[in-house]
């Protein structure tokens, strides 16, 4: 697919062609001064204007936005967020909106299963972790599992119907695939239930489908062990097992009651799945969704997944930072509310609602209710396509998690989709623009920091690098008008742009984020890079004054009477200082420079003291002089060069007051 224009890339194009015109008017108008008035010869001429074509060219641009946009790779990378397309960094610093999955990415995805709901008991289970240590309880009083037939059954369907692996390594227990089904087999284990069952067929867990079916051999008998969404097994099931394995018939009364018990344990913050059974034909080889009938339900196991504790504070940093965030579930709607109680996403004024609720949503309805929507239960991945849409045409730029095969309509629709590194697959990878390599939640809000971190660099080096190069163009046209020499020769303008252009700008590119940068409001979608009166600013104020004080100083030092040797000597010099000092202004372009700490941008402080030294070699060194056409300097065109330097410094710390106020 054709790879889609940013809107960095837009602005950038429409500079240059700003840069291009000024430079084409400029030239004319100084090639025909300088023919005709100066009597400069055509071959002076031409090497001048390319001279100055390069220079005017901001050719360390390109180069330093594709650096900048690099080192944030890198850095995000080191923070556990691989960024897949260079692009997305830029984008990440506008988002608005982020759709977050809750298990493993606002939770930590580790589940224990502390209680079981059966027809006749509830039954607590202690433990922590994967480690198969803990006792099973009713009313405080401890019971062995594997005396209670209905129970043995529950916990061999669920170590049976499981694709996780379950190990103890070093002497720490590791699991390996899904949380839900390590939490299962941790569960069988505390019990001593081991008997894994020869598996004959199955029907994979499906988003679409909620649940999952294996057929087994148990005692010369065909079993099916059916796992999955409570209020989906009950409707599959005719029958309930008692604890003690006694099978009665599942009366509409009792189908409440299981119903009220999931609400109720989902209410707490728990995530239930039911366990069902049935026997087969022993002709029956193959199973298909037609054998998921006539189960006799077993119970519910309900798992107790702690939120994330960073992630409370990432979303305090999200409300902060102007960032919207919903999650959206696969799990019970009370469960999905209860921990977005627990993290603090929830107001009076927001909403929850089931992946069914939004099926009878027209487009129109969910356009105007989905800024409200704070949780979405029971969602299927082609709902997460339809909310990403209506939170587009909202105008929000939407970062949406995703994991699974079917996510990738969804993460290839969202301005930034962002899958999990663990247990993505890689189709979801590939159709992603990030991975968490942790499935963290709060590794997508660093990442949006570090997005706005390298945005706002890039905002820095561009009016770097064009107040300058707009100045270097307006010089040459400023003296030329007023019937003044060239300020500056073919080689010494090329020099100023070696030494001030490209190291400078790429040393802004590596100026740390300031604190408060996550806490200004997103850029909105859309807006240009510079706003009307940054522009006015940064690329007309800036350089005009600059221009001018330069201008006024070759006027002034030519009509002391200074050879026009050492009269362009000292203009060159107090160019190149002075965009030095402009460097160190543009540190930031909200706080005063001076209250930054010098050392925070080492590679910046460096820069600009070896191009110092270079700028004193070349003015030291008689053979280096020569070859720029330079003459020795005075103390009293140093001072000239020094007040120019300053004044612009002031000046472009008194812009940034005036732009942020």
């Amino acid at each position: 697919a054709e790879e889609k224009t940013t809107p960095l890339e837009k602005e950038l194009s429409g500079l240059s062609r700003w840069l291009l015109v000024l430079m084409i008017g400029v030239a004319f108008v100084v090639s025909l001064t300088g023919f005709f008035i100066r009597g400069y010869s055509v071959l002076d001429i031409v090497i001048w204007t390319i001279s100055l074509a390069v220079a005017a060219v901001p050719e360390a641009l390109p180069v330093v936005v594709t650096s900048s946009l690099a080192i944030g790779v890198y850095k995000m990378a080191k923070r556990n967020a691989i960024v897949r397309r260079l692009p997305a960094v830029e984008t990440l610093g506008s988002t608005t909106y982020i759709c977050s999955d809750k298990t493993g990415t606002m939770t930590k995805g580790e589940m224990t299963v502390t209680k079981i709901w059966m027809r006749d008991t509830t039954i607590d289970v202690t433990g922590t972790g994967y480690a198969p240590k803990g006792e099973f309880r009713i009313n405080t009083q401890v019971i062995d599992p594997k005396r209670y037939e209905g129970l043995r059954l529950l916990l061999l369907a669920g170590l049976n119907n499981n694709d996780s692996e379950l190990q103890e390594v070093n002497g720490e227990w590791i699991g390996q695939g899904d949380g839900t089904e390590i939490a299962l087999k941790t569960l069988a284990y505390k019990a001593g239930v081991k008997e894994l069952l020869p598996r004959l067929s199955e029907v994979p867990f499906s988003s679409e489908r909620k649940r999952m079916s294996t057929l087994h051999s148990l005692n010369g008998k065909k079993i099916l062990f059916v796992k999955g969404a409570p209020d989906i097994i009950v409707t599959l099931s005719t029958q309930i097992a008692t604890i003690n394995g006694e099978v009665q018939p599942l009366t509409e009364e009792t189908k409440r009651e299981i119903l009220k018990a999931n609400d109720e344990l989902a209410s707490q913050g728990l995530r239930n799945l039911a366990l069902a059974y049935r026997y087969l034909e022993d002709d029956e080889e193959e199973i298909g969704e037609d054998a998921e009938k006539n189960l006799v339900f077993l119970g519910i196991v309900s798992m107790i997944d702690p939120p994330r504790p960073e992630v409370k504070e990432a979303l305090e940093t999200c409300k902060q930072a102007g960032i919207n965030v919903s999650m959206i579930t696969g799990d019970h709607l009370l469960t999905a509310v209860a921990v977005a109680r627990q993290l603090g996403m929830m107001n009076k004024e927001d909403v929850a609602i089931t992946g069914r609720d939004l099926e009878k949503m027209t487009d129109e309805e969910l356009y105007s209710k989905v800024e409200k929507i704070r949780v979405y239960a029971r969602v299927s991945p082609e709902h997460k396509l339809r909310i990403v849409n209506a939170l587009k045409k909202r105008g929000h730029i939407v970062a949406m998690t995703g994991d699974g095969v079917n996510d990738a309509p969804a993460l290839k629709a969202a301005d930034i989709g962002v899958a999990m590194g663990k247990t993505g697959t890689e189709v979801a990878k590939e159709a992603s623009d990030l991975i968490l390599a942790d499935d963290n939640f709060a590794t997508i809000v660093e990442a949006i920091k570090l997005g706005r971190e390298i945005f706002e660099n890039i905002k820095k080096f561009i009016v770097y690098l064009l107040s300058a190069n707009f100045a270097e163009l307006l010089l040459p046209l400023s003296t030329a008008v007023l019937g003044l020499p060239l300020p500056f020769t073919a080689t010494q303008i090329l020099w100023v742009n070696l030494v001030t252009d490209g190291p400078p700008a790429l040393a802004l590119s590596l100026e740390k984020g300031e604190k408060d940068l996550i806490f200004r409001p997103p850029r909105k979608p859309g807006e240009p890079l510079f706003s009307k009166k940054e522009i006015i600013v940064y690329f007309v104020v800036v350089p005009v004054l600059l221009t001018l004080l330069l201008t006024g100083s070759f006027h002034i030092l030519m009509s002391r009477g200074e050879p026009e040797l050492e009269a362009r000597t000292t203009v060159f010099t107090s160019l190149i200082i002075t965009e030095l000092a402009m460097a160190y202004a543009l540190r930031s372009l909200h706080k005063p420079s001076l209250k930054l700490n010098p050392l925070d941008n080492k590679w910046l402080a460096l820069i600009l003291i070896l191009s110092l030294l270079l700028q004193l070699a070349v003015l030291s060194i008689p053979q280096l002089a020569n070859l720029l056409g330079i003459s020795p300097i005075t103390a009293y065109d140093l001072a000239h060069a020094a007040i120019v330097a300053v004044t612009m410094f002031i000046v472009v710390e008194i812009a940034k007051k005036f732009l942020n106020h």
